[in-house]
């Protein structure tokens, strides 16, 4: 929202918000702003770059920035030897221990690559096969909900529901997905699709959704990740008499902003009335296309009508900041949104969802299963000599009525609910897939099911349970990057 540049008093800072399935926020068009360290009054001699990066310095730097920004400031603790700890990740996570066993900070605060962050939140540039991955617990499967265009998976011919039985380095050393989960567990998975570089191959045997198995070896590239797909993205539905818009958003990002302009000009044009956004394996990003997509979805809205609000702790309250719904040239006033989310769905994707809440009340409904459950974000501040940008949660976002703190999910929150599954057995976008049809049905008066544990507590948040089908994005326990955290499941 905005540009995401402020300056607090007392210090030349800029404030680079992000909001994702491990953070929240906003990003200028030229990529993430650094937050600067306050001049010292005595400048001291410049380190050389072995000094400035070496890990007791970067802990210092983390703690220092830490102290100064973070949302939770009473759970961090009161000293912490930084000797045991071998990595800068270990230690930030070990300085937001509490608050993760809280349930408040389950890895948004993180430690990440500035070029690599960079290249995601401009074009969701990323190395891999180019395919999403769920694991089912119950049955031990390895299944692709999702393939992204013009990547190698999909020149290999992969497609929503074709399932991995068994990944190797070469068509010799195969292993199958049970023999992986036995050795490393989910985490193992993620290891035996190897590291996200260029040129990493795997041979992996699959099954087809229609029917028989083959060996596909893919070599990893980068690719763009488009936001909205071109096949299955935009969609306009006849429901019973009444026309209905379907967009499918993956990440928000710089890139998506455009695509969603055509997405509501489409819908101008065909006299849309009701919409349904499908967040389903949405994690976040920036702040500034979650304002625009709550832009063309207010075209209702008045200027002085309230989008969202982000809180910073108390003594930092000078860079709280209310967003209002701004005017856009394609903006749609529709009767009725039905968003689609599960446990994928985080953050930017949440405050969308709850942006509508206090002027749509039951005119909106989350369909699928409860959310992640991500009312804070992050800012960015950066350490260029080290390539190190430190993402610290240090604001809690809520909508006009002052409703935020959904850190169980948003199902809780919402007045009107329908529990649905992810289909695999169906395209995405096509209106016979269970979470369209439901939504469809929402739209058209017809009767759903609530979501269970919608009026649950903290322990019953998504997270800790897989989607209503069994199928659960695969994600390291640990996040190692944007790209996993705001477009989880993504290889």
């Amino acid at each position: 929202m905005g540009t995401g540049m402020r300056a607090p008093a007392g210090a030349l800072l800029a404030l680079a918000l992000v909001l994702a399935g491990c953070g929240g926020g906003e990003t200028p068009a030229s990529g993430p702003v650094v937050i600067a360290p306050t001049p010292t009054p005595t400048p001291s001699p410049t380190p050389t770059p072995a000094a400035t990066c070496n890990l007791s310095a970067r802990q210092n730097w983390a703690m220092t920035q830490m102290r100064e920004w973070y949302l939770l400031p009473e759970t961090l603790p009161a000293a912490l030897d930084p000797a045991p700890y071998g990595s800068l990740d270990q230690y930030v996570d070990a300085l937001t221990a509490t608050a993760r066993a809280q349930g408040r900070d389950r890895y948004f605060t993180y430690v990440t690559s500035i070029a690599a962050e960079n290249a995601y939140y401009q074009s969701g540039e990323t190395a891999g096969f180019g395919f999403r991955l769920g694991y089912d617990d119950a049955t031990a499967t390895l299944t692709v909900p999702e393939v992204f265009e013009s990547t190698p998976a999909d020149s290999a011919g992969l497609e929503r529901g074709s399932r991995i039985l068994a990944i190797g380095t070469n068509a010799g050393n195969l292993r199958t997905i049970a023999t992986i989960i036995s050795q490393g567990g989910t985490d193992g998975l993620v290891q035996a699709l190897g590291p996200d570089v260029v040129g990493t191959t795997r041979t992996m045997r699959v099954a087809d959704p229609g029917g028989g198995e083959r060996i596909v070896t893919l070599a990893k590239l980068n690719f763009e990740l488009n936001p909205v797909s071109g096949r299955y993205g935009i969609r306009v539905f006849d429901n019973g008499g009444r026309k209905v818009g379907y967009v499918n958003l993956r990440t928000f990002i710089h890139a998506a902003e455009q695509p969603l302009r055509n997405a509501f000009g489409i819908f101008r044009q065909e006299g849309v009335e009701d919409v349904i956004v499908d967040l389903r394996y949405n994690g976040g990003g920036l702040l500034s296309t979650a304002q625009l997509l709550g832009d063309l979805l207010g075209g209702g809205r008045q200027p002085g009508d309230i989008f969202a609000q982000l809180i910073f702790r108390p003594e930092k309250s000078a860079e709280n900041e209310s967003y209002g719904f701004r005017p856009q040239p394609e903006a749609i006033a529709p009767r009725r949104i039905a968003f689609i989310g599960f446990e994928g769905t985080a953050s930017a994707s949440e405050l969308v969802i709850n942006g509508f809440l206090p002027y749509l009340h039951a005119d909106i409904a989350l369909i699928g299963a409860n959310s992640y459950g991500k009312p804070a974000g992050q800012i960015a501040i950066d350490r260029p000599e080290c390539d190190d940008r430190l993402r610290i949660m240090a604001f809690a976002t809520a909508n006009a009525a002052g409703q935020g703190a959904y850190y169980g999910g948003l199902a809780p929150s919402m007045e009107r609910s329908c529990q649905a599954v992810d289909d695999l057995t169906y395209p995405l976008g096509d209106p016979r897939e269970h979470s369209v049809a439901t939504a469809l049905d929402y739209l058209a008066d017809r009767s759903c099911t609530p979501i269970p544990g919608a009026l649950g507590s903290l322990r019953a948040r998504s997270m800790a349970a897989p989607l209503p089908s069994g199928l659960r994005l695969l994600t390291r326990a640990r996040p190692a990057n944007a790209r996993e955290i705001e477009a989880p499941g993504i290889y």
